[in-house]
This record gives structure tokens, C-alpha cells and sequence, in this order.
């Protein structure tokens, strides 16, 4: 005699043997994924993996899912799978959910590995091919479903003699004060170094208030100015400063300094109506020698100017990415951007690009209005200053969306995927965000 017992519209249980009363009952259950399963987060257009070994602990690459349906009462298992040939014939086994909130992390030193082993050779850069295998019961289960395949473009980066491509180095000597960071609630400004010995610049934003310049964020060597008339004087008097963007030099070859207004901003009816608001600022990548801004463009044109005034300014008048003094302005169209500038060269570049943004009640009523976009600067460090913020809570977001986002569920200074909201006080801020570290600053 044979049953076939039907187990809502998903079990089928199959009575075999059942020739005595002494034969056992075996029943087979098959689960049918229900749903779409797939990847929801938000991925970078490019992953940039440094050569130094100190970072390879740290988070790399996100992956985060909806939980998978198989519409039975079991334990459903996950793993992140790698295909060299791309069509997963060649599949391994990555990394596996290791938490309780469908997301698994991959370190930056397992994507170098990975990397290797598709054959990218730094400084290149090349494509890896993952997705995310779900299945009840233990890793032979024949009942799995997969998410769609998802590829992420990384570069492989050169380890620098010396820490720097552009041999530009920090150096010891740092800004401290009213006018900068409360004198050493957080890190001084650094100073750089230059082609001239004992010759160090830095671009800072200031606060009204006084500054010095000290040495190794300590007290033992500091310079002021006695006689307020560009003189370091060891020990010196604060020097008074007004709120702005500078270039700041120290000469300790003659023992002088000068502190000179400089900026550059994008300005255009792609960004700012021609000047109706600040211009979007640029922020100085020691690592390149370059300036850098990330920038949210709408459909226009822009020019690049020094200073929010038109005195100096560069457009490109061949349409080629060169920087042309007073130059023909710079078709656009909307989109996130990272525009990089390069006056050794003269050249600019305009890059599509996925930028973290600040959102919130604490800034702008969690995206009534635009984001405070973030600058991606070398080793995965994103800046912003000065963000005016009022008491309330942000998070951290990519491209003005909530495909991606950021917050802080221990309030330990730690990105936490997804985490809780961040509570803030009203006032001016410095961002930062070290995404190889998985941390962030508010200062």
C-alpha cells in the first residue's frame, strides 16, 4: 500500500515500505526557497587595498543579504563563495555568517589573498566575483539558493619607500589652539614636508581664536610669535587667528612664518548657482601631492576658483582634463564625484565615484536637504570640515541613499553597519572617517 501525504504546498512526504506493520515509516521533506534572495547593501566603485600588512585585520568589503525563505522551522546557514572563472564552476568557500544580522565581512588582507590569486599584480587593478550561498541543514545540502553574482573592482596598491608617492612627508610639527583644536583636545593639524629643508607647509581650516605650533603634540618645543610680525619665537605669544582656510609655512631656516588665505572650490551652475553658496571645498592629499573634494554635481557647468573670488580660476578650454587659467567652463552632468586636482601637472580629473555623507537630525533633518558630503582622501581616510552640526543624531551614508549606511552601536568610535544613530551636540566639527580601521572622529 502506498500514502502520499501532502504537507502544505511546499513538504512532500513520500510513505516507502510499508509492506508490514513491522516496516518503518520514512518520510523525505523538500524545502522550496521562497522570495528573491539577494545582496542589499551598497558597493564601492573601487576597493583600494594598501601593501602594508597593518590594516589586513581591518574590515575590507561588506556583504549584506535578506534573510533567506525556505518556509520551514530550521537552521539556515550562509556563505560567501569566490570564482576565479566568474561562472562559479570553480566556486570556494570565503568566509562564513559569523553573526546574526545577514551581513558578512571580508578583511582587507583576505581580499589581497584574493586578489593574488586571480592574478592581480599591484600596482593593478582587477575584478573579483563573489555571491552568497544559502542552505539549510549542514554545507552538503543540495537545497541552496544563491544571490545574483556581484563583482567589486579593487587595486592593488604598491608598498611606498618612505610611506608617500609623492615623497611629501608628515613631519613633527603640528598646529595647537583655540583656533584649531581646543590646545589638544584632539590630534594637532600636521605640517608637511617640502622640496626645501626645514621648510614645512600644511592647509588648515581655522577657528576664530589663537594658535602656536608645537612639536610632536607635546609641550617641550613650541614656537608663538612675541612681536606679532611673522617671527617663531620659542615660547612665544599665541598667535591671533580669524576663521577661514590657510596656507600655513614654517621656515626654520630663518625662523619665520606666514599664515595667507588659500582655498579652491568648485563653483558653477553645477554645484552652487555661480557662487549663490560656498564654493564645494578641496582638501589636500599629502599622499599625491594633490587636492581633492567629493561633490554632488546636478546637470551644468563649473569652474574651478581660488578663494571663493574670481581672481584666479581654471577652466579647460580643450576639453581634455586640462587646467587652463580662466578657462572655458566644464560640462557636467548630475551625479557623486571625486574631483582631483593636480597643479604639478596641471591636469583634473572628474570620477564617478560612491561618497559618504553626513544625515540626520543633527545636521539636516535625516535628508530634507542635501547630505554634508565627505572627501575620500589616500588610505581610505574621508574628510569634512567645518560641519555645522545641532544636538540631535546622524549616521553615515553613501551617495544620499540608505542602500549603505553607518552608525555607532557601542558608541565606542566604531562603524558599525547599519549601527544606532550617533548623538551630537550643536556645534562646528571636524569628520573624519577611517574606513581601513573601521572607525570616525568628531572633533
Amino acid at each position: 500500500m502506498k500514502n502520499f501525504i501532502k504537507i502544505s504546498a511546499l513538504f512532500i512526504a513520500i510513505l516507502v515500505g510499508f509492506t508490514s506493520c513491522e516496516d518503518d515509516e520514512k518520510l523525505e521533506f523538500i524545502a522550496a526557497p521562497q522570495g528573491e534572495f539577494e545582496l542589499t547593501n551598497t558597493f564601492l566603485s573601487e576597493y583600494v587595498l594598501p601593501a602594508e600588512s597593518t590594516t589586513d585585520n581591518n574590515i575590507g568589503a561588506v556583504f549584506a543579504f535578506n534573510p533567506a525563505d525556505f518556509d520551514i522551522q530550521t537552521n539556515i546557514s550562509y556563505e560567501l563563495q569566490s570564482s576565479i572563472n566568474g561562472d562559479f564552476s570553480d566556486a570556494t568557500v570565503v568566509n562564513t555568517l559569523s553573526s546574526d544580522n545577514n551581513q558578512i565581512d571580508v578583511s582587507i588582507g583576505t581580499l589581497k589573498t584574493l586578489a593574488e590569486e586571480y592574478g592581480i599584480i599591484a600596482p593593478d587593478s582587477g575584478v573579483l566575483n563573489f555571491r552568497v550561498r544559502a542552505f539549510p541543514g549542514d554545507s552538503s545540502s543540495s537545497t541552496e539558493v544563491f544571490t545574483p553574482i556581484q563583482q567589486i573592482l579593487v587595486t592593488l596598491l604598491e608598498e611606498q619607500a618612505g610611506g608617500s608617492g609623492s615623497g611629501i612627508e608628515p613631519v613633527s610639527w603640528g598646529i595647537v589652539g583655540s583656533g584649531y583644536n581646543n590646545w589638544g583636545a584632539y590630534e594637532d593639524q600636521t605640517f608637511y614636508s617640502t622640496s626645501e629643508s626645514n621648510v614645512f607647509v600644511t592647509y588648515a581650516t581655522l577657528l576664530d581664536g589663537e594658535i602656536k605650533f608645537r612639536e610632536n603634540d607635546d609641550w617641550a618645543s613650541d614656537f608663538g610669535d612675541d612681536g606679532a610680525d611673522g617671527t617663531l619665537d620659542a615660547g612665544g605669544a599665541n598667535i591671533v587667528v580669524t576663521a577661514g582656510t590657510y596656507k600655513i609655512t614654517m621656515n626654520l631656516n630663518d625662523n619665520t612664518y606666514t599664515i595667507e588665505p588659500f582655498s579652491w572650490g568648485v563653483v558653477g551652475s553645477g554645484y552652487n548657482d555661480w557662487g549663490a553658496s560656498p564654493d564645494a571645498k578641496f582638501y589636500y592629499d599629502y599622499v599625491t601631492d594633490t587636492f581633492k573634494v567629493g561633490v554632488r554635481l546636478v546637470d551644468g557647468e563649473i569652474k574651478f576658483r581660488q578663494n571663493n573670488e574670481w581672481t584666479t580660476d581654471f577652466g579647460d578650454s580643450g576639453a581634455d582634463g586640462t587646467l587652463d587659467a580662466g578657462g572655458d567652463n566644464i560640462v557636467v552632468t548630475a551625479g557623486h564625484y571625486t574631483i582631483t586636482l593636480d597643479f604639478n601637472a596641471s591636469t583634473y580629473t572628474i570620477e564617478a565615484a560612491d561618497l559618504y555623507g553626513i544625515v540626520g537630525s543633527g545636521y539636516n533633518d535625516w535628508g530634507a536637504t542635501q547630505d554634508f558630503t565627505l572627501t575620500p582622501l589616500s588610505n581610505d581616510i574621508w574628510v569634512g570640515d567645518i560641519v555645522n552640526l545641532v544636538n540631535g543624531e546622524i549616521k553615515f551614508r553613501v551617495n544620499d541613499a540608505w542602500d549603505t549606511d553607518f552608525g555607532d552601536t557601542g558608541a565606542d568610535g566604531t562603524l558599525d553597519a547599519g549601527g544606532d544613530n550617533i548623538a551630537v551636540t550643536a556645534g562646528s566639527y571636524r569628520v573624519k572617517l577611517d574606513i581601513a580601521n573601521g572607525t570616525y572622529a568628531i572633533n
